[in-house]
C-alpha cells in the first residue's frame, strides 16, 4: 500500500510539474481547435503531387488532402514535402497529417503511424517500351537502373538485384531526369509516376515487376485518436465512392485495397 501510494504521489508531481496541455496532449482536438489542418504533400511527384501550368499545386494526394479537410471541417494548409523530408516533417511537427504516396514499412512504422491505404500501385523497374523485359532479379546484373536514394526501391534492389547497376539520385523526379536524358537504361518507381512518365505515347513501360505497393497517411506517434479520425474518413470514402472517383482520374484504375 505505501509503494502504491508512493508511485501515485510521484505521477501526480509528474503532471503537475508538465506544460499545460501536455500530459494530454491530443492532436486531433488541437487541429479542432485550431481550425487548420495541416497536410504535407509531395510538389514534384506527378500525378500525386504537382505544380501545374499556371504554377498551382495539383494532383492526386492534393485532391484528397483538400477531401479531408472538408470533412474535418476545417480550413486545410497545404505543407510542401519532399520524399526524404516527409517524415522528418511529422517528427519535428511541421504538419499534422503526411498524404505523400509514402509506402508503409517496418522501419517507418517506428518512427509514424500509418492509416489504412488509399489507393494501391505497382512497384517497378521501367524503361523504353521497346526493350526486353526481365523475369528476375538476377536479370537486372548489368544493366543500369536510376532510383531515389534512400527509398524502398532503393532498398529492395540492393538487396536482391545485387548485379545490377543501381545509380542514386537525391530525389525521384532526378532519378526520372536521367532516364529521359539517356543517362541510364531504366528508373525504378511506382506505376502512377511511371505513367505519368510515359505520357500518351506509351513510350515507357515495366520492364520488371516488384509488387504492390500501397500509399498510407501518416501521423505522430502516439495520435491515435488522429489516426482513428483518418481510418474513418478514408472508410467512408470508399464506400461513397469518391476515393475510387479520385483514382480514376489520377491513375486510370481504382485497384482493389488491401488492409494494413
Amino acid at each position: 500500500m505505501r509503494a502504491f501510494r508512493t508511485l501515485l504521489a510521484a505521477t501526480a508531481f509528474t503532471l503537475a510539474i508538465l506544460p499545460a496541455g501536455a500530459a494530454f496532449a491530443d492532436k486531433l482536438q488541437d487541429v479542432l481547435s485550431a481550425g487548420t489542418l495541416r497536410i504535407g504533400v509531395l510538389a514534384d511527384s506527378a500525378p500525386w503531387g504537382f505544380k501545374d501550368g499556371s504554377g498551382e499545386l495539383t494532383g492526386f494526394d492534393v485532391e484528397l488532402a483538400k477531401l479531408m479537410a472538408a470533412d474535418m471541417g476545417v480550413t486545410l494548409e497545404i505543407v510542401e514535402v519532399t520524399g526524404p523530408s516527409r517524415i522528418p516533417s511529422l517528427l519535428s511537427d511541421k504538419i499534422d497529417v503526411l498524404v505523400a504516396a509514402a509506402g508503409a514499412t517496418p522501419e517507418r512504422a517506428q518512427q509514424v503511424m500509418f492509416s489504412q491505404p488509399y489507393v494501391a500501385v505497382q512497384l517497378g523497374v521501367y524503361g523504353k517500351a521497346d526493350t526486353p523485359s526481365f523475369e528476375k532479379p538476377d536479370d537486372l546484373a548489368g544493366h543500369s537502373i536510376a532510383v531515389a536514394k534512400g527509398s524502398t526501391l532503393d532498398v529492395w534492389l540492393t538487396d536482391n538485384a545485387k548485379g545490377a547497376q543501381i545509380v542514386r539520385f537525391e530525389d525521384a523526379p532526378s532519378a526520372i531526369a536521367a532516364f529521359r536524358a539517356g543517362q541510364v537504361e531504366m528508373f525504378a518507381e511506382n506505376s502512377a509516376i511511371a505513367l505519368n512518365v510515359s505520357g500518351a505515347d506509351a513510350s515507357v513501360a515495366l520492364k520488371f515487376a516488384i509488387r504492390q505497393s500501397p500509399a498510407h497517411a501518416a501521423v505522430a506517434q502516439g495520435e491515435q485518436n488522429l489516426l482513428n479520425w483518418l481510418n474513418t474518413d478514408l472508410f467512408t470514402n470508399r464506400m461513397n465512392g469518391k476515393l475510387q472517383a479520385l483514382q480514376m482520374k489520377w491513375f486510370k484504375e481504382a485497384a482493389p485495397l488491401p488492409t494494413l
